[in-house]
């Protein structure tokens, strides 16, 4: 019984943390879609606010590119972190993507 409680923590724990860095990358596309803004600027934001969530050294990479999606231009952030969980689960890679639309500097 304790074992399937322990589980239970763990998947719930799982899915915060990935609902947590869902939202770093929504704000790291964010940033980058501002009208002058770098995908240095959202790369460093999606890193700023993964670092809340997670130890630093668990966000691996951080890919900020441009996209087009029914015409209309995007910026996507694609976010990697392998999290260290204690308990039952084994070691495990978290993949999230987030995009933004890019704001038009004539506006």
């Amino acid at each position: 019984m304790i074992l399937l409680a322990a589980a239970v923590v763990q998947v719930a724990l799982l899915l915060h943390l990935r609902a947590s860095l869902t939202a770093a990358a929504a704000e790291g596309a964010r940033a980058a879609a501002l009208a002058g803004a770098s995908p240095l600027a959202g790369r460093w934001r999606a890193l700023e606010v993964a670092a809340e969530v997670v130890a630093p050294d668990a966000v691996r990479e951080v890919q900020v590119s441009r996209d087009v999606v029914d015409g209309l231009s995007v910026v996507v952030v694609r976010l990697h972190a392998e999290p260290v969980l204690v308990g039952l689960l084994p070691a495990i890679s978290v993949d999230v993507t987030a995009r933004a639309l890019v704001e038009d500097a004539d506006a």
